[in-house]
C-alpha cells in the first residue's frame, strides 16, 4: 500500500475554510511485485475514508465501510469485480508497454486516479490522471476532450487515446453526472461520519532549532472534516508569508492533524498568537514564553463552551462564525 503514497497525496485537502466532498479511486499496478505486494490494487474512497477495496490476490472487490456493505446488494460486488478483473489485465500490459518505451526493467509502477468533487457551493469538479512510478504521465482535460501528456512516451498514447472520440466524452460524462450521482448516494449511506464534526486539540511549543534562532510550533489534531485554517500572527498582524505550514493528514483513526510554524528571535519583544478556525469555531492563543506547551481540549454546544487548559500559559478566545452554528457538508 506504501507504493500508493505518490499519486495519494493529491487526495488530502489542503488549508481552507469550505467544506468539500469527494469521491475517488485508485489504481496500482507493479511491475514485479513482493512478498505481500499484490500486482494489482484498486481502493475507492468518500472523502479520506476507504469505502472499496480489490487485489490481484483476492480478485474481489470488496466494501471497506460499513455504511457500503449495509446498502449496496451482492450484485454490486459481483458486477464490479468482473470489471476490475479486466482493469487488472488492462494495466498489467500498460505497465509493459510503458517500460518498453522506457526501455525500463526491474520494479516499476503505474497509476490511475479518477475521481469527484462537490464544493461547498454546490459547483463539481471532476478529474482522471495517470502516473508512471509515482510521477504525473498523463492528464485527461474534460473540457476540451483531450489528454495533457507530459513526455514524449505520453504522446504516443495521448495520440491513441484521442482518437477514440467515444471512449473522452464517455470519460466527460462519467466525471460531471455519474460520478457526482455516486458521490450523493455514498454521502447519504455514510452521513453519520461523513458529516460529523470533531473539534481540534490544539498544542503550542517552542524549541531553539538553530543558534539564536527560535522555532514557534503550533500543531492540531483529532478534527473532522479536515478544512482547518492555522496560522501565526505577529502583535496582532498576518505573516503569512513568514509561516510554515504542514499538509493536513489522516490520524488514522477517522480524524486529522497538521501544524504551522514560524522561526523567531528569542530576544524579541514581539508578541506571537497562533489562530485556528474550524468550522464554526474560532482559536486564538499566545505563544509560550518558554520552552513549555499549551494544550487545549474543547467541546462546543450552542452557546455553551467548555475549555480545559493543560500546562502552560495561553489564551483561548471562542467565538461564533457568521456562517452558521456548524460546519455543513452539502
Amino acid at each position: 500500500m506504501m507504493l500508493l503514497f505518490p499519486l495519494l497525496t493529491v487526495l488530502w485537502v489542503q488549508h481552507s475554510h469550505a467544506r468539500t466532498h469527494s469521491l475517488r479511486y485508485f489504481r496500482l499496478a507493479v511491475s514485479h511485485p513482493g512478498p505481500g505486494v499484490p500486482e494489482f490494487i484498486s481502493v475507492g474512497y468518500v472523502d479520506s475514508h476507504p469505502i472499496t477495496t480489490y487485489d490481484s490476490v483476492t480478485q474481489q472487490k470488496e466494501p471497506r465501510a460499513p455504511w457500503m456493505a449495509e446498502n449496496l446488494a451482492p450484485g454490486h460486488w459481483e458486477r464490479y469485480t468482473q470489471l476490475l478483473r479486466s482493469w487488472q489485465q488492462t494495466f498489467k500490459e500498460e505497465l509493459r508497454g510503458l517500460q518498453r518505451h522506457y526501455n525500463h526493467s526491474g520494479l516499476h509502477t503505474y497509476q490511475r486516479m479518477i475521481g469527484c468533487e462537490l464544493l461547498e457551493d454546490g459547483s463539481t469538479t471532476g478529474f482522471l490522471q495517470y502516473a508512471y512510478d509515482g510521477q504525473d504521465f498523463i492528464v485527461f482535460n474534460k473540457d476540451a476532450l483531450s489528454w495533457v501528456a507530459v513526455d514524449n512516451v505520453a504522446q504516443i498514447t495521448k495520440r491513441t487515446w484521442e482518437a477514440n472520440l467515444h471512449e473522452l466524452q464517455y470519460h466527460k460524462n462519467w466525471l460531471e453526472k455519474e460520478c457526482i450521482a455516486w458521490l450523493k448516494r455514498f454521502l447519504e449511506y455514510g452521513k453519520d461520519t461523513l458529516e460529523r464534526t470533531e473539534p481540534p486539540v490544539v498544542r503550542t511549543s517552542r524549541k531553539e532549532t538553530f543558534p539564536g534562532i527560535t522555532t514557534l510550533f503550533c500543531r492540531a489534531h483529532g478534527f473532522y472534516p479536515p478544512e482547518i485554517f492555522m496560522t501565526w500572527m505577529k502583535n496582532g498582524e498576518e505573516i503569512a508569508q513568514e509561516v510554515d505550514h504542514g499538509d493536513v493528514l489522516p490520524s488514522g483513526d477517522g480524524t486529522y492533524q497538521t501544524w504551522v510554524s514560524v522561526d523567531l528571535n528569542p530576544q524579541s519583544k514581539d508578541v506571537y498568537s497562533c489562530h485556528v478556525e474550524h468550522c464554526n469555531l474560532q482559536m486564538v492563543f499566545e505563544a509560550p514564553q518558554e520552552s513549555e506547551s499549551v494544550l487545549v481540549v474543547s467541546m462546543a454546544s450552542g452557546t455553551i463552551i467548555f475549555t480545559i487548559v493543560l500546562a502552560g500559559v495561553g489564551i483561548l478566545i471562542w467565538r461564533r462564525r457568521s456562517q452558521g452554528e456548524r460546519c455543513e457538508g452539502l
